[in-house]
């Protein structure tokens, strides 16, 4: 009677554990609460040394959730990644939702060679089952013994109160629609991509950025017409100027010294013609010397006149109206200037054009007539639009010292010109390209220098 007595208060101790069991999963309030609930207590029905939690995401698929004896799930540590794979490798092959027993047989020979590194011999298949019959993870009960039918039976009975847990937690819509959200995540993903790939082919108009500002059109170049110190600008810059306005005088000291000279110069020589004529009457070698004498007297005398025509050139008028456009004023004051030398411009403020610097770096196609935007550094949000006129066949150094190809643009009909000297950055827009080429051009011209292919 005594061993019938046990068998009984056994078998209740264990209906009392399942139904305890039962109990504590249908009250837990969140999905870590069940999961610690799974791996660690379920050891009150059934004796295991390891138990592993797998939430599954689609078939062959998923990640550990917890782990017996672990608050936390280390997913980069060797064992958590070898079980993932071993796990997701036997939900491929599971067949039903019963609870079977597995071991390394039933692994690939890579994965089972370390089935006993990480592992007992022994392991129970648990899937975790929703009432709609979707299999929402597996519970993995290892260890050193084989497991009989009935303690099959009993865990399998309490997975199923698991997965009705875990189902409730999850909502009912949840478990609903997550295979078709999933799948409808993947095609969306599919179509994005697709999408993306297809877009890459649209033509889009090559452009380059480059610093511009805007230049007179067609203006009068003053320049120095005498070798001289410059005296003082009458001018300032941007002042509106008249025709015949005084804008240079260069300082007179050289020119009066340059007289002088001419004038002592002219009276030696008409001092030795009139004692060369005196002589000329008694002595026929003076007579001869005579002409000579007047010849040289004229000289001087040509030279005294062009000397004090020079005068009249120490002082530069304007030819036309307009602005002037010069620098500082006072940095001429002083300078020595030769003949020929660019002292300012005299520009018509209405008529400008766009003069831009394009880096060698930066050179794309262009044909007369491309279109141009400034954008000034005044107005960045404006853009005043131009056509390309011209472009220069070689670089050049540009004026901050970077090879570059200077280019020419006017100005839209219609469009007011900005201000002569406002500087921006100016969009030139070249032939179409696809939108691969536009966005790899850089990169790979980098990569052809760098690795010459």
């Amino acid at each position: 009677m005594k061993p019938a007595a046990s068998t009984l208060e056994a078998q209740l101790f264990g209906l009392s554990t399942l139904a305890q069991l039962e109990k504590r999963a249908r009250h837990a309030g969140s999905f870590a609460e069940l999961a610690f609930i799974v791996v660690n207590e379920t050891l009150n029905l059934a004796p295991y040394r390891q138990a592993v939690l797998w939430r599954r995401e689609r078939t062959g698929r998923g990640r550990i959730a917890a782990v017996s004896g672990t608050p936390m799930v280390e997913r980069k540590a060797p064992f958590a990644h070898w079980l993932e794979r071993a796990l997701a490798r036997l939900d491929r092959q599971a067949e039903g939702t019963s609870a079977r027993p597995v071991a390394a047989a039933d692994l690939p020979a890579a994965l089972a060679a370390e089935w006993p590194e990480w592992l007992p011999a022994h392991a129970l298949w648990v899937p975790l089952v929703s009432p709609r019959g979707s299999v929402l993870g597996v519970l993995l009960l290892a260890r050193e013994q084989p497991w009989q039918e009935g303690d099959a039976r009993l865990v399998e009975h309490l997975a199923d109160a698991y997965g009705h847990a875990w189902a409730a937690l999850l909502g009912p819509r949840r478990v609903r629609l997550r295979p078709t959200l999933r799948r409808g995540r993947l095609a969306l993903e599919l179509a994005l991509a697709a999408a993306a790939i297809a877009c890459l082919w649209l033509p889009v108009p090559l452009t380059a950025l480059a610093p511009a500002e805007v230049v007179p059109l067609e203006p009068t170049i003053v320049r120095a017409p005498i070798d001289g110190v410059v005296d003082r600008f009458h001018v300032e810059p941007n002042q509106d100027v008249s025709q015949g306005q005084l804008l240079v005088s260069f300082d007179p000291t050289q020119l009066e010294n340059r007289r002088e000279v001419a004038l002592k110069a002219l009276a030696v020589a008409e001092a030795e013609y009139r004692q060369a004529s005196q002589q000329a009457v008694f002595d026929d070698k003076s007579r001869v010397q005579l002409a000579l004498l007047k010849g040289r007297m004229e000289e001087r005398r040509s030279d005294l006149a062009y000397a004090e025509a020079l005068f009249d050139r120490i002082r530069v008028r304007a030819s036309r109206a307009g602005i002037a456009v010069l620098d500082d004023p006072e940095e001429w004051v002083g300078r020595p200037v030769t003949i020929g030398e660019r002292l300012l411009m005299i520009a018509d403020p209405k008529a400008a054009e766009i003069e831009i610097w394009l880096p060698v770096g930066d050179a794309i196609a262009l044909e007369p007539g491309a279109e141009v935007k400034l954008f000034l550094n005044v107005a960045p949000e404006d853009a005043v639009a131009g056509t390309l006129r011209y472009a220069s066949y070689a670089a050049s150094v540009a004026p901050d010292g970077v090879l570059a190809y200077r280019l020419k643009a006017r100005f839209a009909d219609g469009t007011q010109p900005p201000r002569i000297g406002l500087r921006g950055t100016a969009k030139i827009f070249g032939e179409r390209v696809t939108l691969f080429y536009y966005l790899m051009r850089r990169p790979l011209a980098v990569a052809r220098q760098m690795f010459g292919f």
